[in-house]
This record gives structure tokens, C-alpha cells and sequence, in this order.
């Protein structure tokens, strides 16, 4: 008898989803996401010879300095806790150098609503919002969209999982996990589209 022949159908299940997620993914997805630092889990990816860039080397100071979503440049760079960071020009390295924590973006980079759900996920640099001087990035206009409906209730609730499951673990074993074992708020794209919808009819 294999060892999750015994296990509980929906434990079964977890363990095969995960082991399918792991197998998907790839050693080099794996690696960039999932740095041996207090910044892991990250949504990074490779870009040769870098092993793992965050945002795919969007600029993380200029959301600061100029408001704004902007590419960077490999002629331009920095590696924080492992995990190398990209910018526009030499006065935006210089920054970031001087103070790394100040221009992090929450939840590692991922979509701040997939992190509602304890779902590591998503995240397009350049979908995003300043909240009390933090950087929050989404994975496209409905997810931050959604997040933007009960701003508050979101935010307390991204912050939680993110302390308690998130933080630390391996970002894909954690989002196979809680793809199974959803939390108990847990809402669809259909559902979250219909939500926003409604709140946006109910404007005047």
C-alpha cells in the first residue's frame, strides 16, 4: 500500500494537487520564488544570468519617486536578501541601496488579493496602489478591484494569512494547499466580478 492510499480523500487530494503543481512549475519557477531568505516567498522570475528578479525587473523606487509603473534596466542593479531588483537609473539604485525594506512591495510582490485567500499568486507590476506609503501590486484590474471593495476588511485579511501561512513557506506547496483547502471567505473570479459589478451600479 502506498503511504496516500491511507490518508483521508481530501488529504489524497492536496497531496496529488501539490505534487502536480510542483511538477509544473519547473526547478527554475521554484528557485526564483522561493529565495533561502527572510524575503521568501517572492514574485520573481529568471532573467539569465540572475536567477531570480522581482516584478520581473520592474523598478520598485520609482512607484515612490514618480507615481508610477516603470521597467528597469540589468545596467541597473541591486541583489537584496537574495533576490536581485532592477532600476531606471543610478539615482533609484542609489535609494533603493540606502534603505531596501522602505521600497518592498507587500506580500513579496504578489497579488495583495490572491493573498486574501492565502493564495501566493499573480502580480503585475504595473497594476498597483500606494496604501499609507506601502507598495500593494494586483494581478490585473479585476483582482484590485476586488480588493478595493471592503478596502479595510481586505487589508486585515491579506496581512493575516500572510504572517500566519504565507510568509516563509514555499509559494507553490502553499498555493496548491490553499487551491484545495480554501479559506472560509474564499470567492471566484465569477463571484468577484459579479460583486464589483454591483457595487459599481450602486454608484451614482
Amino acid at each position: 500500500m502506498r503511504t496516500t492510499d491511507a490518508l483521508p480523500p481530501s488529504i489524497h487530494r492536496a497531496v496529488l494537487i501539490s505534487t502536480t503543481v510542483l511538477a509544473l512549475a519547473g526547478c527554475g519557477a521554484m528557485t526564483a520564488q522561493n529565495p533561502s531568505s527572510a524575503l521568501k516567498p517572492v514574485n520573481a522570475v529568471e532573467i539569465a544570468p540572475d536567477a531570480r528578479v522581482m516584478l520581473k525587473g520592474a523598478d520598485v523606487v520609482a512607484y515612490f519617486t514618480l507615481g508610477k509603473y516603470v521597467q528597469g534596466s540589468p545596467a541597473f542593479k541591486s541583489t537584496h536578501e537574495g533576490v536581485v531588483f532592477h532600476f531606471s537609473n543610478a539615482e533609484h539604485k542609489a535609494r533603493f541601496d540606502a534603505a531596501p525594506a522602505q521600497y518592498l512591495p507587500q506580500y513579496g510582490g504578489y497579488c495583495a488579493n490572491g493573498i486574501v485567500y492565502g493564495i501566493p499568486w499573480g502580480g503585475d507590476a504595473d497594476t498597483w496602489r500606494m496604501i499609507d506609503g506601502k507598495l500593494y501590486i494586483f494581478g490585473g484590474q479585476a483582482s484590485k478591484d476586488g480588493f478595493e471593495l471592503d478596502l479595510k476588511t481586505n487589508l486585515a485579511l491579506a496581512d493575516k494569512y500572510w504572517k500566519e501561512e504565507v510568509q516563509g513557506a514555499n509559494s507553490f506547496i502553499q498555493r496548491g494547499k490553499r487551491l484545495v483547502f480554501k479559506v472560509p471567505h474564499y470567492k471566484t473570479g465569477e463571484e468577484l466580478a459579479k460583486a464589483v459589478a454591483e457595487a459599481k451600479a450602486r454608484k451614482p
